[in-house]
């Protein structure tokens, strides 16, 4: 059941052309969010040059992910779309927040520790990512975030930092809490144990943009189970079916293919073309 009557703040980097996780696991939720609260959507690009990045390309990219906000049912007439870098209050109040943010806080984070150790230099940016965050969420007042399992921490120290600045200054900022929206969590197509990611490589994953071609060839080569459906590795096959389950809408259908899949009796030859076309309905202009 969604919220009603909230503010709420959420931001995409723009690393890079958004896929069919980001849609189902953050988007949709985005368009349906928007009906009753009081939204604010941001192309995050501050957040995305925390690490190496094209500088002549990332302009393209942030329009690329303004687009695909409208085209996923983004309304501007009912929710606040925005770059990040087009508002320097962000950067004045995250500037105003690093004053009162413990530096032991910010290196305990575990997402900083992850990309520190994947790049010879680390950059001041990196390490202030979250106050930055913090930054996003508290102009706002935003009551609630939605945020994936890898932004909790993040959120965490925003609440930390409203607790810090309201002590010291009086009560001035709200306490933002998580929005844990009711999405499916869409995997790799290749490697089924790992999310679905751009960073795993194009054949990982279905691209907003991709053509219906590209989408059959992609799904075509997307791994099933071992020794098939019922194997003993079947998280490739449930992955797919898991996937047909969210995007279609026949339940008799369903039903039939669960059933084929439960007794090892899934042809995947037959099943496969289902799952491209029900993905490729999904993103038809």
């Amino acid at each position: 059941m969604f919220p009603k009557n909230k503010v709420i703040f959420s931001g995409i980097k723009p690393t890079g052309e958004l896929h069919l996780g980001n849609y189902l696991g953050t988007l949709k939720n985005w368009a349906a969010l928007q009906e009753q609260n009081k939204c604010f959507f941001s192309v995050v690009d501050y957040h995305a040059i925390t690490v190496p990045y094209d500088p002549k390309e990332m302009p393209r990219q942030v329009l690329d992910i303004a687009i695909d906000f409208l085209a996923t049912g983004i309304n501007p007439e009912k929710s606040v779309i925005f770059v990040q870098s087009h508002v320097p209050e962000h950067t004045e109040l995250a500037w105003l927040l690093n004053t009162i943010t413990p530096v032991a806080e910010l290196e305990r984070m575990t997402q900083f520790k992850d990309k520190a150790s994947e790049q010879q230099t680390v950059g001041a940016g990196l390490l202030n990512y979250p106050v930055l965050m913090a930054a996003d969420i508290l102009i706002y007042h935003a009551e609630l975030v939605p945020v994936g399992e890898d932004q909790y921490q993040h959120l965490e120290l925003a609440r930390l930092i409203a607790r810090k600045f309201n002590n010291a200054f009086g009560e001035y900022f709200t306490e933002p809490k998580a929005y844990e929206a009711p999405v499916p969590r869409v995997m790799s197509l290749l490697e089924p144990t790992k999310k679905m990611a751009k960073s795993l490589g194009s054949g990982h994953y279905i691209a907003l943009a991709d053509s219906p071609e590209i989408i059959r060839k992609k799904i075509a080569k997307a791994v099933t189970d071992e020794g098939g459906s019922g194997g003993e590795n079947i998280s490739g096959g449930r992955n797919l079916l898991q996937l047909f389950k969210v995007l279609s809408s026949d339940k008799a259908l369903k039903q039939q293919l669960d059933d084929q899949y439960r007794a090892g009796e899934l042809k995947y030859s037959e099943f496969k073309p289902l799952l491209a076309e029900a993905i490729i309905k999904l993103l038809e202009p």
